[in-house]
């Protein structure tokens, strides 16, 4: 996950610490029980890779849930997560927030809190630790435990996700604590850096890359429309169930199908309400958003690679960013070196529906336009043949593998990346994904930045203060490189 974090996301974690998914709990604080929905992919790390040598397994029910479990008996804890194909790409305009809104309801009232169930009785004894975050691709939900506890965890999760109330009275009380994260991001500047690059990038469809939402919707919620929100999406045949720790697979795999197994599977939600397409971008465009900060914040967006539509520039998109993302990269030199901008940085957003690629600096008032034309020279060199060394290449895959290695020392963030990928691009694509990663060329490397990059419109996008650009006069033109 380190290695995704760009310059841009650090800013934005101030705007989206109370949005911000269970899976960076390590960075930005873990809540015990609240809700949060993953900002639009400018301010996203998108989470690390498969390692090698995972010794995950997967198994599909008879009604279509896929059951993943991952071995671990080297610390006697248990995450149970399920993870739903829901979040911003499902949601027109209309209905803007409200997988974020649903999310919020998970935890409340259901079949087994109704019927005061026995092994509720000492729920709060147990030690269970619960969130859930919203994303672009997907909503999950986890708990995690000690290990003689967790069939305790696998019955709430199957009478929260199965069973829910939607009890009016906890309805009202989370839509209000909906609408408090949303008026607490639009009073934080770096909301409105995003929202104006990631309006602009996906003009057509804006909604669908905004997890969040917006007050009108929320504030028009009914738990009619959750109820809707349950039946279309939360259903087996578009739902993982995803268990890691100190478990046995088989018997995991046994509950699963005793707790599960008659849960009624129904139509393909994506076929009967299938995705929009997000139109390429017919020309740049340049913004210069004034808002009261101290610095320059400069980002650049571009359209970039679907999984399922084009996998080998994805592949070919991680290394070339963590290339330039290295201290003795060009990019680097070239920018942070020469004291140009005190940041910079560049990566591409795994997605299905669209992965967006944003490129970030941070400068000072007196050096931005100088910034700004040094970062559009380097973009215009990314196709060199000495851009980079094969050594360096090299080094990437590597750096990227260890940097996967790593990510799964704690099992209980890791249950989220496996649901992460299992969302936007399968399981197939993450197991293969280190291989394909090694074989990633030169070649492959130019076609991804002709095809994604150079010379393709853009959104560039300057955040700075109004004394700033009074004083520096800078023109939209200039911020999209004409």
């Amino acid at each position: 996950m380190k290695r995704n974090i760009s310059a841009l996301a650090i800013l934005l974690s101030l705007l989206f610490s109370s949005l911000a998914p269970a899976a960076f709990a390590q960075t930005r604080g873990e809540r015990p029980a609240a809700s949060s929905a993953q900002p639009a992919a400018a301010a996203t790390t998108t989470p690390a890779r498969a390692p090698q040598g995972t010794q995950w397994v997967n198994r599909q029910l008879g009604n279509g849930l896929e059951v993943v479990v991952l071995e671990d008996h080297s610390v006697p804890l248990v995450t149970v997560e399920m993870a739903v194909k829901n979040g911003s790409f499902t949601e027109p305009p209309e209905l803007n927030g409200l997988s974020h809104l649903f999310e919020h309801m998970f935890f409340k009232s259901n079949r087994a809190t109704a019927n005061a169930e026995d092994y509720l009785a000492n729920i709060g004894k147990l030690g269970i630790a619960y969130n859930g975050s919203t994303r672009e691709e997907i909503v999950n939900y986890y708990f995690t435990t000690t290990t003689p506890n967790y069939p305790v965890a696998m019955r709430l999760m199957r009478d929260s996700i199965r069973y829910p109330l939607f009890d009016e009275r906890e309805f009202e009380r989370e839509r209000q604590v909906v609408i408090g994260e949303l008026d607490r991001n639009e009073s934080n500047p770096y909301f409105y850096l995003n929202e104006a690059l990631m309006n602009r990038l996906f003009y057509k469809y804006p909604s669908r890359k905004q997890p969040g939402g917006n007050r009108e919707t929320v504030s028009k919620a009914t738990t009619d429309i959750m109820r809707m929100i349950q039946q279309r999406y939360y259903v087996p045949n578009n739902s993982a169930l995803i268990v890691t720790g100190d478990v046995q697979p088989e018997e995991i795999f046994k509950q699963a199908q005793e707790l599960f197994g008659d849960w009624a599977r129904t139509e393909d939600p994506f076929i009967k309400y299938p995705l929009v397409e997000h139109p390429p971008l017919p020309k740049s465009e340049g913004v210069v958003l004034t808002q009261p900060v101290q610095n320059v914040v400069i980002t650049i967006g571009w359209q970039g690679p679907s999984i399922g539509k084009d996998n080998p520039a994805t592949y070919a998109a991680d290394v070339f960013s963590f290339i330039l993302r290295q201290p003795n990269s060009r990019f680097q030199r070239a920018l942070v070196d020469t004291g140009l901008v005190n940041a910079a940085d560049i990566s591409y957003y795994t997605q299905r529906n669209v992965g967006p690629i944003v490129l970030s600096a941070q400068t000072t008032p007196d050096k931005a336009r100088a910034a700004i034309k040094a970062i559009y020279n380097e973009v215009a060199h990314f196709n060199d043949k000495d851009y980079f060394t094969d050594e360096q290449l090299e080094n990437a895959k590597a750096l990227l593998e260890a940097d996967d290695l790593f990510s799964r020392e704690k099992l209980s963030d890791y249950s989220h990346t496996l649901g992460f990928w299992w969302a936007s691009t399968g399981l197939d694509y993450f197991r293969g994904y280190l291989g394909n990663l090694r074989r990633t060329s030169r070649a492959d490397i130019s076609r991804y930045v002709t095809t994604y990059i150079q010379g393709k419109p853009r959104v560039g996008v300057v955040m700075m203060s109004d004394e700033a650009q009074r004083s520096a006069q800078l023109k939209p033109e200039e911020v999209m490189g004409q």
